[in-house]
């Protein structure tokens, strides 16, 4: 349950395959992150997505595995793309379900907040100004 690829991702399919056929879940809840236009005031036309590619899915793994044990949730899954990706491409997606509202709701919040902490996935932002890699903001 957790991909890291170059091409878009749909969120409803995301959905559709963490619930699959069960019939306990009461909430599903989800994060889209996106590529801005804009980053320390400059405009920003692109952005070239790297990743360590063994190390980052172990890293997600793990994510995966301790939000699911910690918030009792029924699944979740993390979708994270790399490649160069313009304005308002989608980057990641985050879907929990579980049985009460709030688990998917905490457990979404803690996947994208560690994912941030510790996943290797590199970012290039390209501005009129030229290419600079961004420093991890967790």
């Amino acid at each position: 349950m957790v991909r890291i690829q170059e091409n878009d991702f749909s969120i409803e399919s995301e959905i559709d395959s963490c619930v699959g056929t069960r019939k306990d879940v009461g909430g599903i809840a989800t994060f889209v992150g996106v590529v801005r236009n804009i980053s320390k005031d400059k405009d920003v036309e692109k952005i070239e997505l790297t990743h360590y590619e063994g190390m980052a899915i172990n890293e997600l793994t793990k994510i995966r595995d301790r939000a699911v044990e910690k918030f009792d949730i029924a699944n979740l899954s993390i979708i994270h793309r790399v490649g160069t990706l313009y304005p308002g491409d989608r980057i990641v997606g985050i879907v929990a379900v579980s049985r009460h509202r709030n688990a998917a709701f905490d457990a979404c919040r803690f996947a994208i907040d560690e994912l941030k902490k510790s996943v290797p996935i590199w970012k290039k932002e390209t501005t009129p100004d030229g290419e600079t890699w961004v420093e991890p903001n967790p």
